[in-house]
């Protein structure tokens, strides 16, 4: 902050009842001290009577005050601020003034208004005006009769959809949604290898449309995606038809709007479909992972848009995902897979669990190729009433587990005869008739419930084997 001369200054706007009643005592104050300025934010004539009145309709010296909240008083010594007083109380106003008996005629305290400079979109506006951004990005000018949306399609920015111009003031704006600071390192991200930072992963939320609060999960998931065993480059690479897939635990999940429940996978929440979409655009913008180039998906699928959910928690009988990974209910994580697309399962008889065990199993055997062993484990989304079946019949999530493990092991011999004789890719030392393999490697299925309440609808979104899952903790 720049030096200031010692003294009393006062912040006020006269659309606040509460500056309006200490007027006597700004008046007050003035008869006793010759130090004292006021600077008004939206009437450069209010308050009347008082020596020093400064017009800060501009708002920049409210802005590098960092005043939020009106009135406020601070006391400068040797150039510097050594104390403030926010709304009016006057134990507090008589404490930075070393004034006493001040308002005698007004309540002990009152509740100040929001300051102008702290209305929504005018931080970002003032930081730019007279502040320091701290952004390092290159600026692009934008020609007067050029449209913005076709600017950023005419620059290779866009998934294909349209996107948000990243104007400087937005991207200040979904910098308040995290802590760090916007030139913190992330990784670096692949195919390019570029250098990924908080600033740039911000950029590509604005271009996904997301919210400020919606930041620190877009964080987490790029973070989860540029670890090795993720293998994002190889997963561009292939020309198998998976991208990255997000699902979402804990208390942020909630507190953002994600949805869990009703067409969970689907499209119409802001949270799910622009967080996805803004991990995507960074692999895509930061990255240079772009179709045709090193994504070489023979065919891709529609999540490779954008593919991210939260589990339904709240209401669960069994452990999360998160907590079978290791961390507490209470923490808010990300967990990034290779998924592809979803395969139903669709089951409206079996009402004995074991027998939905066997039911679930049947499906699994098939994915990728029913002649497939030791498979890369996919994600099986487990409805509500599906799981309602377990739940009144007491079993855990690992009884099902270890049921549906063990309808999961293959007899060798089987596979031949399971894939319609179909021999290729089975060599003849392994089909001896008793000898098994797991469907899945390590047995190590992953499991996720969401869903609406009603439909005995679960789904298999098979997995791509070079990739490992990532769990990250999201932090602010």
């Amino acid at each position: 902050m720049s030096t200031r001369p010692d003294g009393l200054i006062a912040v006020v706007k006269q659309d606040c009842p509460t500056c309006t009643r200490i007027v006597s005592v700004l008046r007050q104050l003035g008869k006793r001290t010759s130090a004292l300025a006021v600077y008004t934010q939206d009437n450069p004539e209010f308050p009347s009577g008082i020596a020093t009145v400064i017009d800060d309709t501009s708002l920049a010296h409210s802005y590098r005050l960092g005043i939020e909240t009106v009135p406020t008083l601070l006391r400068f010594e040797n150039g510097k601020e050594v104390a403030r007083a926010i709304g009016w109380h006057r134990g507090e106003w008589e404490s930075v003034s070393a004034c006493t008996h001040l308002g005698a005629s007004l309540p002990s305290s009152l509740p100040g208004c929001g300051s102008k400079s702290a209305e929504p979109g005018v931080p970002e506006k003032l930081a730019i005006q007279f502040g320091k951004t701290k952004l390092a990005a290159r600026r692009i000018a934008i020609g007067a009769l050029e449209d913005e949306i076709e600017a950023c399609f005419e620059r290779g920015w866009t998934d294909g959809l349209p996107v948000v111009p990243p104007t400087e003031e937005r991207i200040l704006h979904m910098l308040t949604g995290t802590t760090r600071s916007p030139d913190e390192g992330v990784g670096m991200t692949p195919p390019n290898y570029s250098a990924c930072t908080v600033e740039k992963v911000a950029i590509n939320a604005v271009l996904a449309g997301c919210k400020p609060e919606y930041l620190p999960v877009v964080l987490a998931a790029v973070e989860a995606a540029l670890a090795e065993a993720f293998g994002m480059h190889g997963l561009l690479a292939t020309t198998f038809f998976a991208g990255p897939m997000i699902v979402v635990n804990g208390p942020i999940a909630r507190n953002i709007g994600m949805n869990a429940r009703i067409n969970a996978l689907g499209q119409g929440n802001r949270a799910n479909a622009t967080i996805g979409r803004a991990l995507q655009l960074v692999i895509r913008n930061i990255g240079g992972g772009v179709p045709g180039g090193i994504d070489r998906a023979m065919l891709g699928n529609p999540g490779k848009y954008t593919f991210c959910f939260a589990e339904r928690e709240g209401d669960s009988p069994w452990e999360s995902l998160a907590v079978e990974r290791g961390f507490s209910p209470e923490a808010s994580t990300v967990t990034l897979f290779a998924g592809s697309g979803v395969t139903p399962v669709m089951d409206q008889a079996s009402r004995d669990p074991d027998a939905l065990c066997r039911s679930f199993a049947a499906c699994l055997k098939a994915d990728g190729h029913p002649k497939h062993a030791n498979s890369p484990p996919p994600v099986l989304v487990i409805s509500p009433e599906h799981t309602r079946r377990y739940a009144d019949a007491g079993w855990s999530k690992a009884r099902f587990r270890n049921t549906l493990n063990r309808y999961l092991q293959i007899p060798i011999a089987g596979l031949i005869a399971g894939a319609g004789g179909i021999a290729e890719g089975i060599s003849k030392e392994r089909t001896k008739e008793k000898e098994t393999m797991p469907k899945f490697r390590d047995n190590a299925l992953h499991i996720v419930r969401a869903g609406g309440d009603a439909g005995l609808f679960s789904a298999i979104i098979s997995s791509w084997g070079g990739s490992q899952p990532i769990t990250k903790e999201i932090v602010p």
